[in-house]
């Protein structure tokens, strides 16, 4: 039952995604303008040392589009919400994880369409990867969707307005942005700021699909972002679940 609940509300707002191209389009157009403006000034710097500088910006732009298009996926919660078209699914006998499931992975596949288009432009741009390198980067674009996607439905389902949660998701994403290094290595900052930067999980996702692209698998850095993209799934899946059985009950 629960794989096919999932299906049916993964499903449903799957087709509603499709119905809003503008949204599809204006979803990837600030990793996109980032790639294209920002990208050739960046293009002799030596940014690590492995690889090229587009093998350290298309990673940062990638996970920077997970970030940002999971984070910000609450507010159809809210609207529904307020709608009442929640409260009438979860009086179903529907999973209360597939409600929220059927909305991440709908998540994780629209943000995984518009990260291979982003890589497509990339290539044309300069970039040169290897293939595991970037289904890797996918795989984790995936994953941090999944995580937050999750946080920011559970998120939203304890405040009452936009108003509300908006604010509060800029307060977090932003200093995630900044401190794990998504545009540029934290090995180039201060000491104080890299060892803070330490301290943000994403930081580790980014290190990890970095040493993908210039064909490090084996690595420090990949074990680590496996196993702190892995348990950030885990515990915000379940905090989201918890969340859409309790909230408003």
């Amino acid at each position: 039952m629960l794989l096919h609940d999932t299906a049916l509300i993964y499903g449903r707002h799957l087709r509603q995604s499709l119905r809003s191209r503008f949204g599809l389009v204006f979803g990837m157009l600030v990793p996109l303008l980032y790639l294209l403006f920002f990208g050739p000034l960046l293009t002799h710097l030596p940014l690590r040392a492995q690889g090229s500088s587009w093998q350290t910006l298309v990673p940062g732009v990638l996970l920077q589009l997970g970030l940002f298009g999971s984070a910000f996926a609450g507010f159809s919660v809210i609207v529904e919400k307020n709608q009442g078209v929640l409260e009438r699914m979860r009086v179903t006998p529907v999973s209360r994880l597939a409600l929220l499931l059927g909305r991440v992975l709908r998540d994780a596949t629209v943000l995984v369409v518009q990260a291979v288009v982003l890589v497509l432009a990339a290539v044309v741009l300069g970039l040169r990867a290897p293939l595991p390198g970037i289904l890797i980067g996918f795989g984790f674009v995936a994953l941090l969707t999944v995580s937050l996607g999750s946080l920011s439905y559970a998120t939203a389902m304890k405040v009452a307005t936009p108003q509300e949660f908006g604010p509060l998701v800029n307060a977090t994403t932003m200093p995630s942005m900044l401190l794990s290094g998504l545009i540029l290595p934290m090995t180039l900052a201060p000491g104080w700021l890299n060892v803070l930067s330490h301290l943000m999980p994403f930081r580790y996702l980014v290190d990890a699909v970095r040493d993908a692209y210039v064909g490090s698998y084996t690595t420090a850095h990949m074990l680590y972002g496996v196993l702190v993209a892995l348990g950030f799934a885990l515990v915000a899946v379940t905090v989201g679940t918890r969340v859409f059985r309790t909230a408003g009950a």
